[in-house]
């Protein structure tokens, strides 16, 4: 196995999302080798349009370097992840397929749960049949999943770890294709999470919005995000899901972090539908079957015949949750620092 990415065709479904941009950014930089051709394939145009601008219109030192290239490099399809014929098409002569698109918003989920099994569960099958009935000679499909699908009680953490299991089993149908997974908590910056909403309100002198004291999360920066799909990429074995370690704090202490200019009132709002308390991203189950791989957790697949023979050294005797080993305050302040420009853009939007 290896992580580099010189030369090959790559698709990213769901391109346009926080991550997806993040993964554009890093690939483009070269870091893993220059890839010869980088597919977004996403069903809004506008999010596209203003993609594309943004890659192509940099103003750093490496525009000459990493961005003029980007003109014949970067790609962009219109397209759903729900429409098969959408979906074979993008996956034509590529060599590795990034799958980030989904519904992700938690109450939008509860509200509308046929629509994301539609895209979360319906969309990675589409990926598998495709890559099975036209026997496309992918190499690797990382699937984009979420703590949210260790132990689900929303529908969005259902439909993410049926995604899991999608792209899990067609190891076992299809191992021509080496197909993984990633999970991982909340990221600081990406739209939707409660950084860039606390960032807001914190700019307009407003009170802190918390759903309950006990709330805790998992926190990574975008780039983190990334490495753990590189990671995977370098490292994982078919089937493995790969988790990062990473830390977490209580949301009280988060908020109390972002206010760097004097005290807020904290308003506790209630638990949202379908919010966990705190987070899990293994679980007691997972555990006799979690290897350590370095910075990371990888999770073998719950299919015998597609784990290791020997490897039974858990990494883990409980279960890895946000409740435990919480940041202070400061250690809170530090993390931000890493991402205040992605932060003060949310917040600024």
């Amino acid at each position: 196995m290896t992580g580099s990415l010189e030369g090959k065709r790559i698709l990213v479904t769901g391109g346009t999302g926080s991550l997806g941009k993040t993964l554009v950014r890093r690939l483009l930089s070269g870091e893993k080798g220059l890839p010869e051709r980088i597919t977004i394939f996403s069903r809004d145009e506008a999010k596209q349009h203003f993609m594309r601008l943004e890659f192509l219109q940099k103003t750093v030192a490496t525009d000459e370097v990493i961005y003029h290239k980007a003109a014949n490099i970067l790609d962009f399809r219109i397209g759903d992840v729900r429409d098969y014929s959408a979906v074979t098409a993008a996956l034509r002569g590529m060599d590795i397929v990034f799958h980030a698109a989904a519904l992700k918003q938690v109450p939008s989920c509860e509200y509308f749960p046929y629509e994301a099994v539609l895209t979360n569960v319906g969309g990675a099958q589409n990926v598998v049949r495709s890559i099975k009935e036209h026997q496309f000679p992918i190499s690797t499909v990382v699937g984009i999943s979420t703590d949210k699908a260790c132990k689900p009680i929303n529908v969005m953490g259902m439909t993410k770890a049926l995604q899991e299991r999608v792209f899990i089993e067609a190891n076992r149908e299809f191992p021509e294709t080496r197909f993984l997974c990633v999970r991982y908590g909340n990221v600081i910056a990406s739209r939707g999470s409660i950084v860039p909403l606390f960032a807001a309100q914190v700019k307009n002198k407003r009170p802190l919005t918390v759903t309950m004291p006990e709330m805790t999360r998992f926190l990574l920066s975008l780039d983190r995000a990334a490495d753990t799909v590189f990671a995977v990429l370098a490292d994982g074995r078919p089937g493995e899901t790969f988790v990062p370690k990473v830390p977490s704090a209580n949301i009280v202490d988060l908020a109390k972090a972002m206010m760097t200019d004097g005290e807020l009132p904290i308003e506790f709002t209630g638990i949202r539908p379908g919010e966990k308390i705190h987070e899990i991203m293994v679980s007691e189950e997972e555990c006799f079957r979690t290897r350590t791989a370095g910075d990371y957790y990888a999770i073998q697949p719950m299919l015998p015949e597609l784990r290791e023979p020997n490897d039974t050294e858990s990494a883990l005797t409980s279960e890895y949750s946000s409740k435990d080993d919480n940041l202070p305050i400061e250690q809170i302040r530090t993390l931000l620092e890493d991402s205040q420009a992605e932060i003060s853009r949310f917040a600024a939007g």
